[in-house]
């Protein structure tokens, strides 16, 4: 017996609706949000804090989780639209050839860019993490230098082609789970996320890491949850699931408004759990339904509050080259401008909005020179006609009938 939408009695299902092959500019614009958490968190957490004083402390306190939560809702939301915007005719190597056109040159030029300010600043490269960070390998190496080596935040581009690599499998699996079970099967991820970090307090040794969480972890138990590709990947699958979830129509009437203030409420709850609890996985299911939310109002043309403006839009078009920028503005920045320097809180807020307009200009830049004309260019390989030899012209042909066909390969 076919299963029967549940979401707002929908007639059909969002998958058959034309509709949903349209982008999702709500989304593009959350990305945006996510994208300045990170930026937030970096500028507000010591020891590269910007601003200094009452203000600094107060600021550093609430955003201490607002980079991690940035960081899950990309996860969350990698896998959503991978899985929304699947074509039944897109091939393994066709996929793996987009994502890797999309991330690897931003990656190559903020790394090259990274060597050179640490040149500057005569830092030293060590070798074979410089190596394990070009070919985005970082994030399996339980390793604190290895992991924040060269660009830091490219650590997480090193999980993203671990989710990349395993999507076309993943794919499969996820769209053979009958729609009556999705949900099954999105409580199952959802409760190993929360499970996991319990392994790693438990089940994880290693020497206590002083300076993060009052020294009560190991590193080893802070990479296991937070920088191992196969954990993060729960979140990555928890938006695939989503994704089908939206699709098939059973997700369950919950306006904008309302799932904003889940994630809202969920991110003062997240800052309060233990840190291995909210740094990823747990701290993921908060935005479980501001996406699903965000994607049904832009299918239903409905009002999203701003997040589809042209300016919101635009910056989340740019928020993967602001990701890659920003952490190298505000480490060098801090280093050459504020650390050697009392600024008031109220300087410390300007050179605060300096470095962000610069990490914005910067990711423009990117963005216009780099990404997007080699993602136009090397995304889909070029079409090389062929020719077929036509079959012979009837006698009654007339003189001068059409070319030979042609037909276009891949």
């Amino acid at each position: 017996m076919p299963d029967s939408p549940t979401a707002a009695g929908a007639a059909r299902t969002v998958s058959d609706d034309p509709r949903a092959a349209r982008k999702l500019p709500s989304l593009t614009g959350l990305r945006f949000v996510a994208a300045f958490l990170v930026f937030a968190f970096h500028a507000t957490f010591l020891p590269s804090r910007y601003i200094g004083g009452g203000l600094g402390d107060t600021l550093g306190d609430i955003l201490a989780k607002a980079g991690f939560y940035g960081v899950c809702f990309f996860f969350v939301l990698s896998g959503f639209v991978l899985t929304w915007s699947a074509r039944a005719d897109d091939t393994a190597p066709r996929l793996w050839r987009r994502r890797l056109v999309k991330i690897y040159p931003n990656h190559l030029v903020t790394f090259v860019a990274a060597a050179v300010l640490m040149g500057i600043a005569s830092q030293k490269i060590i070798a074979d993490q410089a190596v394990e960070n070009l070919f985005l390998v970082q994030s399996w190496v339980p390793d604190l230098a290895t992991t924040n080596s060269m660009n830091g935040v490219s650590w997480s581009l090193s999980c993203e082609a671990f989710f990349y690599l395993s999507f076309p499998l993943l794919l499969l699996v996820v769209r053979r789970i009958p729609a009556r079970h999705l949900w099954t099967a999105l409580a199952a991820v959802a409760v190993l996320a929360v499970l996991l970090p319990l392994v790693a307090q438990y089940a994880i040794g290693g020497a206590k890491l002083p300076g993060i969480a009052s020294g009560q972890y190991s590193f080893e138990q802070i990479w296991f949850v937070y920088f191992f590709p196969p954990v993060r990947a729960l979140e990555f699958v928890l938006g695939m699931l989503l994704a089908r979830i939206v699709q098939t129509g059973h997700w369950p009437r919950v306006g904008l408004l309302p799932a904003l203030a889940i994630a809202v409420g969920g991110y003062v709850v997240v800052s309060h759990l233990p840190y291995l609890f909210s740094v990823g996985g747990p701290a993921a299911l908060p935005l479980v339904p501001l996406v699903a939310a965000a994607a049904l109002a832009d299918v239903g043309a409905k009002p999203t509050g701003g997040l589809r403006s042209r300016v919101l839009v635009r910056l989340g078009e740019v928020s993967f080259a602001f990701y890659m920028v920003h952490s190298l503005v505000v480490d060098y920045g801090y280093r050459w401008l504020v650390s050697h320097h009392t600024w008031s809180p109220a300087a410390g807020v300007g050179v605060t909005l300096v470095a962000l307009a610069l990490s914005l200009a910067l990711a423009h830049a990117l963005f216009s020179w780099v990404e997007t004309p080699l993602v136009r260019r090397l995304s889909t390989p070029r079409s090389r006609p062929t020719a077929v030899p036509s079959a012979p012209a009837p006698a009654t042909a007339p003189v001068g009938a059409g070319p030979a066909v042609l037909e276009v390969k891949e």
